[in-house]
Order: C-alpha cells, then structure tokens, then sequence
C-alpha cells in the first residue's frame, strides 16, 4: 500500500514521506478499511513533533486518527457481511503504529463504525477525534435539551463539531471566535450567538442573553487563558469541560470562592483516555447526528497523499478555519 510516514520526530517537510509499505493484515476482531479520505488533528502534530517532549511511540508511524473508506477484509470474530460496508474510523493510530493516512488500515470492529450513504468520507474523516471529544465534553453530565451551551473557539475543529452536536441536540449556543472569517463558521453551524473575544464582553452579552441566568455548560479549548470569563459567564451549578492547552506547562488557576458559591464543576477530557462506555455512546450519537444531515463540519482544505507535509503545515500553522483532509483515494 502507499501510505505517509516517518521515522523520526521534527518538521513536516524533514521527516514525512510517502512510500510504499507491507498491507496490514486484520487480526481476532478487526476490520482493514481501505481508506477513502483522512482526517488531520493537532493531536497528529503533537506526536509528530514530540510536543510535551514525548518520544516516538514506534519506529515508524504512518500518522492520523481519524478517516473514513470501506471495510475490505475482516479478521475471525468479525461477521463477514461487513465487507463492503461505508465506514468512518476514530482513533485509529492510538496504541498503534499504522493510521489512517495510508491507503489501507486496521483497527478494531468497533472502531469503524457505519457511514450512512447520504454522509460523504470527507464529513466522515472529520468525525473522529474532533466528534468525540465534543460529545464528551457537552454529555458527560447529561442531556443538552433546553440547555445554554457556551463554546470557547467556536471555529475550531472541536468547537465546531461541539456547536454542531449540541444544536442538533436541542441546546441554546454561544460560540466565541477571533475574526470574522471564524465567526462566519460558527454562524453556518447554527450558533444562536456569536462574540468576538477581543472586541466584546463575553461575560456582560452572555449573562444579557440568558436572561442573567448564564450557560450551563462550556466546552473551552483554552480553560487557562479563559477562565476568568468562564466563571462569569457560568449559570448556577455550570460545568466547563477542557480540552486543550496551547501549552504543556500551562498552569490553572481557579478563583474558588465564586466557583463555591455558584457550584461549579470542571471536567478534563481527553478523548484518548474516554472510558469505553462514553466512546460507544458517543460514535452512536455521532453517526446518528450525521445521519440526520446535520453534522456539516466546515473544511478547510482536502491534499493529495503525495501533499502531506503542506497539509501538515496548513494545520500547524493555526491559519486553517475548518477540517484539513487528505484524499487517499477514490471511493
């Protein structure tokens, strides 16, 4: 198969190549997906840059998570009336060398999970870890119907994935972005209110569009530069669910008297360490959200396997308002 990959830790353009390499073959319970297109996240950079100073995991790694094709082979254990089947696949290089960005990969059954015909790979390879990770962050304290939702970066992979899930899922939403090109994101994904964070008091427009009463959930993608807004901007037993950081040394600080009072919560999710449970609940409730036609992630730009590295680049640049993609191959 022709697949990307390196050997070793550094920039795009120094260690990426692509190549061919040994097809994969399924083993006890699992599915080879001949993949169709591949979802870039920062979460690829960071492996590939050795963010936090983590070493390479493997020898080599084909990168990605996330990417969605059609179930060619099937390991014993898996029922053989899955091949053929439209699939998009979540986590597919965690604990494993091999991902998505290669024209075949292998993960468990439960893993790829059904595409429906009327979602295209593309709105399935931007799935994945963006998806889930809002999933956890906006249910893991129950339903969203009738709820305030405020998502800090809204424009973001997960803050557009999180404004799309909880629209569909019957929340009030508030999105803040940077500039106008983001804020347009955030308005085509259905936002009922959109802040600049720089040029608007987030806290004074939220708490006057609540009625005073403030959100009951924020899923924020930078807790520790926000959460002074965050506090002010919670309603009564509020949760904030992070995700991020822009650093591996960054610190929290919470002022604790208004976080008592108001009755706080404060949930850490990363999507590599959900619990079983919640990643099931979550690629059902995803593809059902798809499936319905109204999960349409913005994307930002699609690349050939052979454009890797400036694919990698665009994503690491900060620059690229939506999904960046690869086109593996034809369906």
């Amino acid at each position: 198969m022709r697949a990307a990959f390196y050997d070793r830790q550094g920039s795009a353009k120094e260690v990426l190549s692509v190549g061919e390499l040994p097809d994969p073959q399924p083993g006890a319970g699992e599915v080879r997906v001949r993949v169709v297109a591949s979802g870039i996240n920062p979460s690829d950079i960071k492996t590939r840059t050795g963010f936090g100073g983590k070493a390479m995991p493997f020898p080599r790694i084909v990168p990605h998570q996330d990417g969605a094709g059609v179930i060619d082979a099937v390991g014993p254990g898996v029922p053989p009336s899955r091949v053929g089947e439209r699939v998009w696949v979540y986590m597919a290089q965690c604990g494993r060398a091999l991902g998505t960005a290669a024209e075949l990969v292998v993960v468990s059954s439960a893993q790829a999970v059904r595409l429906t015909d009327n979602v295209s790979f593309e709105i399935g390879a931007a799935l994945g870890v963006p998806a889930m990770t809002a999933h956890r962050c906006l249910f893991a304290d129950g339903d969203l119907r009738g709820k305030r939702v405020l998502v800090q970066g809204g424009a973001g992979a997960v803050g557009n994935a999180a404004i799309l899930l909880a629209k569909w899922a019957g929340a009030w939403v508030a999105a803040t972005v940077s500039r106008e090109q983001q804020a347009e994101v955030a308005r085509a994904a259905g936002a009922d209110l959109v802040l600049n964070r720089h040029g608007e008091d987030v806290s004074e427009r939220v708490r006057s569009a609540t009625g005073g009463h403030g959100v009951d959930r924020i899923v924020d993608v930078d807790i520790s530069a926000n959460i002074d807004v965050s506090i002010a901007c919670l309603g009564r037993d509020g949760v904030v669910s992070a995700y991020s950081t822009e650093s591996p040394d960054a610190k929290l600080t919470i002022p604790f008297f208004p976080a008592l009072l108001g009755g706080f919560s404060f949930r850490f999710v990363y999507v590599y360490t959900m619990p079983e449970a919640a990643m099931r609940q979550a690629a059902g409730e995803i593809s059902a959200c798809a499936a319905s036609g109204a999960y349409a992630p913005r994307i930002a730009k699609t690349y050939a396997l052979d454009e890797v590295a400036e694919a990698h680049e665009l994503q690491e640049s900060g620059k690229a308002v939506g999904k960046v993609l690869l086109r593996i191959q034809n369906p």
